[in-house]
């Protein structure tokens, strides 16, 4: 969402191939190279580490969405864009185009040493969960609920893909309950389309009438160890401010629970998170069934609206016959700012996420 982008009109059969491989090829060309050292630096392979540097030394303190070192970033951008006589494509002021596209967001910060969660049990008593270590809720897509009280349904891969021939929702009624999912998918099914569907799967269990959603990865298919989600989930999320342009409605409750703690959803459900992650590691078929145990949550959390800009400019292509055609480059120019320190280190630098990514479409 807040990006530099460039939309480019372009003959797309003679000009735009060299386009794509300048912006492959730059990496490259940074990396440490077989030739002797004193061979002089590929004029290229310079500009693009300068703009890295830039965009990701420490005065910018991570290019945290709205803050102020994401605005001196994005003039940064923008006096790049300007040396390189791009015109500005984004809103007007005074009648004219600038290179800046404000969007207004809403930013949620989960204060997880302030929150409770419990799993109530089917004889009345409960068994706490650890927010912030057992389980961390998330802080995008939508405000969470304040309370949560509600039975919980696995729902297998949680995937909704009924013209594909598999619908882990068919049949079940999720109304008022908060469905739970593990990691994976058959392997009969395209990659993109599990991928597409797991961002919209929000959507589809709002529009089923859950009232949350609980994820859980199995071990082998963990891609950030749980200690750095830790870490991470201290860090704002960001969301439109508009509720319109959403697909996560306010009040849907949504977190991950520790793999370790997994197995304590599935007590008295005659399956077992070991059974569950078998399956879905070997991409077989997984069951749905009912969960014993409910969750009663507490979550804390501080809002508040801001605007950030996105960075537009454009390159005309030659010629009347492409005016109206484009083809949009971008990169993100946003981080998540700082945080917890590793290694004594607070600010989250952004180099590979997403400062390479802009010094290359510069």
């Amino acid at each position: 969402m807040d990006t530099a982008i460039i939309g480019v009109n372009l003959p797309p059969m003679k000009r735009i191939p060299t386009l794509i491989a300048a912006l492959i090829a730059a990496p490259a060309l940074a990396a440490p190279a077989a030739t002797p050292a004193a061979t002089p630096a590929n004029p290229r392979a310079t500009a693009w580490w300068a703009d890295i540097a830039a965009l990701a030394g420490d005065a910018n303190q991570g290019r945290q969405t709205g803050s102020p070192g994401h605005e001196r970033a994005a003039q940064y951008v923008i006096a790049r864009f300007k040396a390189m006589g791009l015109r500005p494509a984004g809103d007007k002021a005074g009648g004219k185009a600038t290179y800046r596209q404000d969007v207004a967001f809403e930013e949620q910060i989960i204060d997880h040493p302030a929150s409770t969660a419990a799993l109530k049990l089917p004889d009345g008593t409960l068994s706490s969960l650890t927010m912030g270590s057992d389980m961390l809720v998330s802080a995008g897509g939508a405000a969470r609920p304040k309370m949560v009280d509600a039975p919980l349904v696995f729902i297998g891969y949680g995937l909704h893909l009924p013209a594909l021939g598999h619908d882990d929702f068919k049949g079940v009624d999720l109304k008022g309950k908060i469905a739970v999912v593990i990691s994976g998918g058959p392997a009969d099914l395209p990659g993109p389309a599990k991928s597409a569907n797991r961002s919209a799967r929000v959507k589809y269990l709002a529009d089923a009438g859950a009232v949350g959603l609980i994820s859980l990865t199995t071990t082998a298919q963990i891609e950030i160890p749980w200690v750095r989600a830790r870490l991470l989930a201290s860090q704002a999320g960001m969301y439109f401010a508009d509720p319109a342009l959403r697909d996560t409605p306010d009040g849907f409750f949504a977190a991950r629970i520790d793999t370790d703690q997994a197995e304590r959803l599935f007590a008295g459900s005659g399956h077992s998170f070991a059974e569950m992650a078998a399956l879905a590691d070997a991409s077989r078929p997984v069951p749905g069934f009912a969960l014993m145990p409910q969750l009663q949550a507490k979550v804390a959390a501080r809002l508040r609206r801001l605007t950030s800009p996105n960075i537009v400019a454009r390159l005309p292509g030659s010629g009347k016959a492409f005016a109206s055609e484009n083809v949009v480059i971008s990169a993100h120019l946003d981080h998540i700012g700082i945080g917890e320190p590793i290694n004594g280190d607070r600010i989250y630098n952004g180099a590979m996420d997403d400062a390479s990514g802009v010094a290359s479409v510069l």
